[in-house]
């Protein structure tokens, strides 16, 4: 699902839950349904429990600052700093990576204390001879911009609010004389470990310093500020727990605690900066974002910038679809997140300072992932970001040579497989995107696409790669020829001819792959044979021809060319049968070591697990629509609950919930570049998306209900229409699709060849 070089389990039972209410009589009615309060329908805490690994904090959209409590870090399911199974808080950290499999950030770990001061971490078993305490779930409040929880130890309510780059801190005292804080720079989460630290008290209120670190990412550089409300009486500096003398330290693994003589009304503010270039940048963006101590303010303002965002799709539907909804759109903002400072400034991948760039630098692109449905959601969703992300990708691509992988914090940690940046970009460019400079972007693609790692070389001299030279050549070559597909589309755009022949042959290359004998894609050895021992239930993590899956899964990573796909298999009828069998095989994955991500099973279908995230809606592309409606109801209805542990497999920084938001309004983007969403079954009643230049879209589900499946007809701006997809264009120049349900299927409609996807 998202870093291979880090799984050790997956499984769990998915995010969210749906059932819809009767469709909208008018608009105005469906206004008084929804108030403007989305934030109220979100429950943080989903995904939390379990594999989610969501982020739970006080954030908002976009943020470089994600502020929440770290618990003691009990094992890869704690990868963002918190697992609902826990009872510990050691503190509350500025920065992590929300349902990912990486163990980084958590950085600069800010803890309010009384009493002695210990300078090493509780543990589980013990919270009393260590800093940090114990909590009850019953004394802890998350909600969008927003957390705070009662720490039992010291008696004290910690609340947490934040801006794009500044965490605004409140913390209330039991005793207005016996108040300190901790920060600790010394440890990250699991294998995010300090190389340089630096603390100094620079006045009265206010300390400045940076953490350097190594880990997934290499090179991570992060500055801050600290300012508080009260003035500090003194500060003690520790390098891990040795004593230093003074207020300024230089040291591996620095800690400071800052004491305070008396506090007014027993409380103490705290605003924390941050910045990937400078402390002097990071006082500016408190200066920028938070320059008053209100901190009731700073909620408000926070919660409303999630309305605004929440409040682009208005759904009709009840309550508990709602909280699935909406939880699920606000986990589809929390990456990419902002990378440069207030004044523009931002340090690139070649630890260059580039001053007051023209653009949002973004960074958090978990692109094995979030190509598939995210990027393309944002096109709808999103419109004012899409060319800063482009420009993003294209600042990388001049300061590494190539586009970004999987990117963080201004590093490239080259995980999981294709360059999916390349479907983002054309993506962005055949919607009309057009805010950067487009033969950039297509040099970009073009040279990160003629790459030699990972078996591209052989990709190149248009052969396969063979599975005795390359780990994963099925998996990486599958993912490498949507890319291929992409670079062909925008090469005929362009009108550069030789480059879109060239292009087509690679995207081609998925059918040296496809064993006609088996039915299934499977890895070639050099002499040509098919590599054998062969079961297609069998994984084996890192070490066999797929990546995070199996043959069984593997077989339909064809999103570009699903109709050369049925080729394969030699007519409709057979492809169909293969189909169905993979929602209905009764055996289980097969191996020791087989990759924890394949989660969330309708026979060997794994929902917990991205590449098969496509594959339901291949049946519109065969002309039986009515299946995929029936499987997206039992995935949604079974994967995706308001539960604490209700996601099937890692978020993975919005994608998990992406393809909810779009099959929740009945559609979804098989191919993630080509502008055509294939219909599914709506799992709310109607949902209205604000698009720009205040033309809105709305799906209307009539007669809707968790017996009403399957569609039956569907009319477009009041007139029949019978294809089984709608475009981008539809969507985004405004209109109204009814789409009229029932409770068997209908094998007419979609089904006639002219009416299938493009």
């Amino acid at each position: 699902m998202f870093a291979k070089y880090s799984r050790i389990a997956v499984s769990g039972i998915a995010v969210l839950s749906l059932l819809f209410a009767q469709p909208a009589v008018s608009q105005v009615k469906a206004k008084k349904q929804v108030p403007l309060n989305y934030s109220q329908y979100v429950n943080p805490f989903i995904g939390s429990a379990g594999h989610g690994h969501v982020f739970v904090g006080a954030n908002v959209p976009f943020g470089a600052v994600q502020l929440g409590p770290s618990n003691v870090f009990e094992g890869w399911d704690w990868c963002s700093g918190y697992n609902y199974a826990s009872n510990t808080i050691l503190g509350f950290t500025h920065t992590h990576l929300s349902g990912t499999g990486i163990g980084d950030l958590n950085d600069i770990l800010l803890l309010p204390v009384t009493g002695k001061v210990p300078l090493t971490k509780g543990t589980k078993e013990d919270m009393q001879n260590g800093y940090g305490s114990y909590f009850l779930h019953e004394n802890e409040i998350s909600k969008p911009g927003y957390y705070s929880v009662l720490l039992d130890k010291y008696k004290i309510k910690a609340e947490l609010t934040a801006s794009e780059r500044v965490g605004f801190h409140k913390y209330s005292f039991n005793s207005a004389d016996d108040s300190h804080v901790l920060l600790d720079l010394a440890d990250g989460l699991g294998w995010d470990k300090p190389v340089k630290t630096y603390i100094k008290k620079i006045s009265g209120n206010t300390i400045i310093g940076y953490r350097h670190s190594k880990g997934w990412a290499d090179d991570q550089r992060l500055f801050f500020a600290i300012e508080f409300s009260q003035p500090i009486s003194a500060i003690s500096l520790y390098d891990s727990i040795s004593a230093l003398k003074g207020s300024e330290a230089e040291g591996t693994r620095l800690k400071a605690v800052i004491d305070f003589a008396s506090l007014k009304n027993k409380q103490v503010l705290v605003k924390v900066g941050l910045s990937p270039m400078s402390y002097e940048n990071a006082l500016a963006n408190i200066k920028a974002e938070i320059p008053h101590w209100d901190f009731a303010k700073s909620v408000k303002q926070a919660d409303s910038k999630w309305n605004a965002e929440l409040g682009k799709i208005k759904i009709s539907a009840d309550d508990e679809t709602k909280k699935v909804f909406y939880t699920a759109m606000y986990h589809t903002m929390f990456a990419p997140s902002i990378f440069n400072d207030a004044n523009g400034d931002y340090r690139g991948t070649d630890k260059k300072v580039y001053e007051k760039a023209g653009f949002t630098n973004y960074t958090t692109f978990s692109l094995w992932d979030t190509y598939r449905a995210l990027h393309p959601l944002y096109t709808i969703t999103q419109p004012n970001k899409i060319n800063d992300i482009v420009k993003s990708f294209l600042a990388i691509y001049q300061q590494q040579g190539r586009l970004p992988v999987w990117h963080l914090m201004g590093n490239e940690t080259n995980t999981m497989n294709g360059n999916h940046s390349i479907a983002v970009i054309v993506d962005a460019y055949l919607k009309g995107y057009r805010g950067y400079d487009v033969e950039l972007a297509y040099e970009a693609i073009k040279k990160t696409s003629m790459q030699t790692r990972a078996g591209m070389d052989y990709v190149q001299k248009l052969e396969y790669i063979p599975a005795d030279s390359q780990l994963e050549s099925v998996g990486n070559a599958l993912e490498y020829a949507i890319d291929d597909w992409c670079v062909a589309q925008m090469a005929k755009a362009l009108n550069k001819t030789d480059d879109y022949v060239y292009f087509s042959k690679r995207a081609k290359l998925y059918e040296l792959y496809f064993d006609s004998k088996t039915e299934f894609m499977r890895g070639k050895l050099k002499n040509g044979q098919w590599r054998e021992p062969f079961n297609p239930l069998s994984s084996s993590h890192r070490e066999d021809d797929y990546v995070e899956g199996n043959a069984w899964q593997y077989t339909w990573l064809v999103p570009q060319d699903p109709y050369g796909l049925i080729k394969l298999f030699g007519n409709e009828e057979k492809f169909t049968k293969k189909l169905d069998s993979l929602f209905t095989q009764q055996e289980g994955v097969v191996g020791e070591n087989a990759s924890p991500d394949i989660s969330g099973f309708v026979g060997q279908y794994a929902q917990g697990n991205e590449p098969n995230h496509h594959i339901p809606y291949l049946y519109a592309y065969a002309g039986q629509p009515w299946k995929t409606a029936k499987l997206i109801r039992e995935i949604a209805d079974t994967f995706y609950t308001t539960k604490p542990d209700g996601l099937c497999g890692n978020e993975d920084l919005g994608q998990m919930s992406a393809w909810y938001v779009f099959s929740a309004m009945g559609f979804y983007s098989v191919n993630p570049a080509n502008g055509i969403y294939v219909l599914g079954s709506p799992l709310v009643n109607q949902a209205t998306v604000q698009t720009k230049n205040g033309v809105s879209f709305k799906m209307t589900a009539v007669n809707n209900s968790a017996a009403n499946m399957y569609i039956q007809k569907a009319e477009f701006n009041g007139k029949p229409y019978t294809k089984s997809y709608i475009t981008h264009d539809m969507v985004t120049k405004g209109g109204e699709l009814k789409l009229y349900m029932g409770s068997m299927p209908s094998t007419t409609w979609g089904a006639k060849k002219e009416d299938r996807p493009l």
